[in-house]
């Protein structure tokens, strides 16, 4: 049995204007709440830095955005922690506010450079990404999704959009509150076309969010689609086959997933 979480310390919550006393474990997460503040224990500091530096400046229409707090000392890390500002909301099946959500912040972030910690990035889900396009090549577990992943790259076209600065895991992360605009509180980086963060959202959430395969067909209209789709099918079927803790379960959703996308091909 894993050991208790534990809270962070009194000094670093009081250098972020937060009451240790207040902590508490929000659920699904390994960040604590106080009050109006959140901090989050630092897994990969250049990422925690940039994602810091990033929300602090980013402005987008009609979304929330969970802004870094700074330190007393105006650090965004101390003592492996860092802060922001709670959002309200909770995570809801609303695919196609989701996918609005990925198109206003991917024209948010359209300006932002290439993030220097992309490229040597060695996780599971950054080698998924270059597996799906084509950057890195390796033998996926056929039981795992290995092959689906080989049945379906054979129909990967030249994809022709500007790739930039893109949120991959938003299906599940998106923060909504009533009518209140959407919520973004964290951002996992790649760099891919703008699209690319929209399908992976719509492959998401036909795999383990409900959603029917009309979902795909309402957002045909945006460039390359079909392409784009496929593109967020391999790298979770990818992803799946490399990770250590993944499942049946989980891959029974991805597969009904990848022949929704196989028909729009």
């Amino acid at each position: 049995m894993p050991p208790p979480r534990q809270p962070p310390p009194a000094h670093v919550c009081a250098a972020f204007g937060a009451d240790v006393t207040e902590a508490e474990p929000l659920p699904g997460s390994d960040s604590w709440r106080c009050g109006p503040v959140v901090l989050k224990p630092v897994t990969d500091r250049a990422h925690a830095v940039w994602l810091a530096r990033t929300l602090e400046q980013l402005e987008v229409p009609d979304l929330r955005v969970a802004r870094p707090i700074r330190s007393t000392d105006g650090r965004h890390l101390l003592a492996g922690w860092r802060a922001y500002r709670y959002l309200t909301g909770t995570a809801e099946h609303r695919y196609d506010e989701v996918l609005l959500t990925a198109i206003k912040l991917h024209q948010a972030t359209a300006h932002l450079p290439r993030p220097s910690f992309l490229p040597a990035r060695d996780d599971v889900a950054a080698v998924a990404d270059r597996v799906a396009w084509e950057e890195q090549h390796l033998e996926l577990d056929e039981t795992k999704g290995g092959r689906w992943f080989e049945v379906l790259s054979g129909a990967r076209r030249k994809v022709h959009g500007k790739d930039q600065v893109v949120h991959g895991e938003l299906f599940g992360t998106v923060l909504f509150d009533g009518d209140a605009p959407p919520g973004i509180v964290d951002f996992t980086p790649y760099f891919r076309p703008a699209e690319w963060g929209a399908a992976v959202a719509a492959v998401d959430a036909l795999a383990w969010g409900g959603a029917e395969a009309d979902l795909l067909h309402r957002w045909a209209h945006l460039p390359e689609w079909p392409q784009l789709l496929l593109r967020a099918t391999l790298f979770r079927l990818a992803l799946h086959a490399l990770h250590p803790r993944s499942t049946r379960a989980a891959l029974d959703g991805l597969l009904d997933a990848a022949h929704e996308v196989s028909e729009t091909l």
